[in-house]
């Protein structure tokens, strides 16, 4: 292990932020223009913030970020991609010895339930086009089923990371081992399982987020009918019992799907970047509370919501869409 190594936390200043760009019609169920339009807002929303690097898979998708004013927002660069979802198939961007290193870990389709062409390559991609050294890993990893504090604590579940669709050959604790080699974390807290109906099998950043140094935000069910009740209170019971300053927000509550199923919304699946927390809204009543939770923890942030069903109906939201690239140490 380095002798300086450190899983930079969300709320670190970045030096870009890489955006997925869907380019697969039959991805979406016949919303892919909608989609779009809220990447699109999204874009022009942390543009002012960040840098912003689109990740476009083709040339007519190209071209359709093009038509929506994308180049001019942001820098869109041709990389390896199927979905749009970089935060699991992008790098993973630590500190080592007061140096970036991109950690490009393998990726097998969330558990080989989803694998399409490109995205095996879309972390190194990313790391060549930051021009950021890089150390290429045969552990899978995802980067929306870890949360990472800054000061050497890591939050995960286990329904995702010990899954034996991804590691099988390794237990927990062959799997905290490369954690703490891989990302120098030095405490890994282990909630069992994330959000239902979530294909990710339960990845953390739509059940508990770090809002600061051992901060943790996680949701409170919203309404009689919450699919996701039960599954949020043993989330806030497990993060209360690991001694940190907790707070909550509510959830968005019952959410639908276009097949009229529960979908695992979360507003915890916000972007923290330079001067601004973007967070995923859903139409839901519970939307003005959850945003007023998050300016409560982020004081010196602007808050936005913007609407993001048809990128959940796809199967994700912002934080998912997105890779930061953290700020060299100098800067």
């Amino acid at each position: 292990m380095a002798e300086d190594l450190t899983l930079p936390p969300e709320w670190a200043p970045h030096a870009a932020l890489w955006v997925g760009w869907p380019h697969l019609p039959e991805e979406w169920g016949g919303a892919l223009d909608k989609a779009r339009a809220e990447i699109a807002g999204f874009v022009e929303t942390v543009s002012p913030h960040v840098p912003v690097r689109i990740a476009i898979g083709s040339d007519a998708a190209a071209t359709a970020a093009e038509a929506h004013g994308l180049d001019k927002l942001a820098d869109l660069v041709q990389v390896p991609t199927g979905d749009i979802w970089l935060r699991d198939t992008g790098p993973i961007v630590v500190y080592e010895d007061g140096r970036r290193v991109a950690r490009t870990f393998a990726f097998n389709g969330w558990g080989g339930k989803f694998e399409m062409p490109g995205d095996k390559e879309t972390a190194v991609a990313i790391a060549e086009a930051e021009l950021i050294p890089q150390t290429r890993d045969a552990f899978v990893l995802e980067g929306g089923s870890i949360e990472g504090d800054g000061l050497g604590d890591l939050l995960t579940t286990r329904e995702c990371l010990l899954n034996p669709n991804r590691n099988p050959s390794l237990g927990q604790i062959d799997i905290e081992k490369r954690l703490r080699e891989r990302l120098g974390v030095a405490r890994i807290h282990w909630l069992p399982q994330g959000l239902a109906h979530d294909h990710t099998d339960g990845h953390i950043d739509n059940a508990a987020r770090y809002v600061g140094p051992g901060h943790i935000l996680c949701q409170d069910p919203f309404g009689t009918d919450d699919p996701q009740a039960e599954r949020l209170q043993q989330i806030k019971t497990r993060c209360e019992a690991i001694g940190v300053d907790l707070s909550t927000i509510p959830a968005p509550g019952r959410v639908l799907g276009p097949d009229g199923g529960p979908l695992p919304a979360s507003h915890l699946n916000f972007v923290i970047t330079n001067g601004i927390v973007v967070m995923p809204g859903f139409g839901t009543p519970s939307q003005s509370a959850a945003r007023e939770g998050l300016e409560a923890v982020f004081p010196d942030r602007r808050v936005v919501v913007l609407p993001s069903s048809f990128l959940l109906h796809g199967g994700g939201s912002f934080h998912c869409m997105t890779c930061p690239i953290p700020a060299s140490k100098d800067t």
